[in-house]
């Protein structure tokens, strides 16, 4: 499953402190190498609820994904990648005891494959075998749970990206919007067509052989003044406009990822925070910042996840200054 989490920013007076030697790829390692430093005994990420902080396995392969993209911090990458092999890991997002959740089999398929690890026998488990098993007749991935499905264009995207699955790209195709655009919740009506769902259907549709124009389009339509572009609770973020970057070309692609570069702590803020990349203009939050580096990191690569591959340097650089 899938849930993107807000994060925020600073203001430019920071980033008029960066040295002119450091250049777009020297900013997007200092903000792998934050993201690295926040990691849990340098192999998760955890997210707070209620004061008590959990592991958070979806936002660790955030992090693996980010990491591959920057070719910075593999070390930190393997250690994410061992911890999410051990069983107990595995099993708490994944599901058991007739549980089984299909965005988590999709995503840890997907980051098992980015550090050439086998995800057909990954963690004790067949990780294809057990996402097809969540496949319906009309190519549609669902979870299978008590507590309902919570299955979305994620699901539905990184099931692409692991099977390169035609069945699961023409059900994707066949739940644009009339605005070319595509939902992040299927069969619902109206169809509300979403930034986040777009950008990530675009990416896997694109995988699949499959024309995405319209939505395209309808993506573009949606950039703000500042090149940023907006969730549906929010206005321009790095989370919306790192996915939105990964598949956008020339001008916009440009604009939007200096949107991003304007919400990269620089060097007047403390040390601890420097590299890092929030939500928007309203401030760093480090209970939020962590997913908004991530989606930024990919969005200042360009990355592509179908075909995003770990290795690079160890270590986790920080903001020269």
């Amino acid at each position: 499953m899938q849930r993107l989490i807000v994060a925020a920013v600073v203001g430019a007076t920071l980033l008029t402190s960066v040295p002119a030697h450091a250049g777009t790829a020297h900013r997007v390692d200092a903000a792998a190498g934050w993201l690295a430093r926040q990691m849990a005994g340098g192999e998760r990420l955890e997210t707070e609820f209620g004061g008590v902080k959990y592991p958070d396995q979806g936002l660790t392969i955030d992090a693996i994904f980010a990491f591959a993209a920057a070719k910075d911090a593999d070390d930190y990458a393997d250690r994410a990648i061992a911890w999410l092999a051990k069983p107990e890991i595995a099993d708490a997002y994944l599901g058991t005891d007739g549980e089984s959740y299909a965005g988590a089999h999709a995503k840890l398929a997907v980051a098992a494959r980015v550090k050439g690890q086998n995800p057909r026998a990954f963690a004790g488990r067949d990780l294809v075998a057990g996402l097809k098993a969540l496949q319906a007749p009309s190519g549609r991935y669902t979870d299978r749970s008590q507590f309902g499905d919570f299955s979305n264009a994620f699901t539905q995207s990184y099931a692409v990206f692991a099977l390169k699955d035609t069945k699961a790209a023409s059900y994707l195709a066949g739940s644009q919007c009339p605005d070319g655009g595509f939902p992040v919740t299927f069969e619902t009506s109206p169809c509300v067509s979403d930034v986040d769902a777009t950008a990530i259907v675009v990416q896997a549709l694109r995988t699949a052989g499959r024309p995405t124009g319209r939505a395209v389009t309808w993506l573009e339509s949606k950039q703000q003044a500042d090149g940023g572009f907006p969730s549906a609770q929010a206005g321009s973020n790095a989370n919306s406009t790192g996915l939105a970057a990964q598949v956008l070309r020339g001008e916009r692609a440009a604009k939007a990822r200096d949107y991003l570069r304007s919400l990269q702590v620089g060097c007047d803020a403390p040390v601890a925070d420097r590299g890092a990349v929030a939500f928007d203009a309203a401030g760093f939050d480090p209970a939020t910042a962590t997913r908004a580096t991530a989606q930024a990191v990919l969005g200042l690569t360009h990355a592509n996840v179908a075909t995003l591959r770990g290795g690079g340097r160890d270590g986790a650089p920080a903001l020269r200054c």
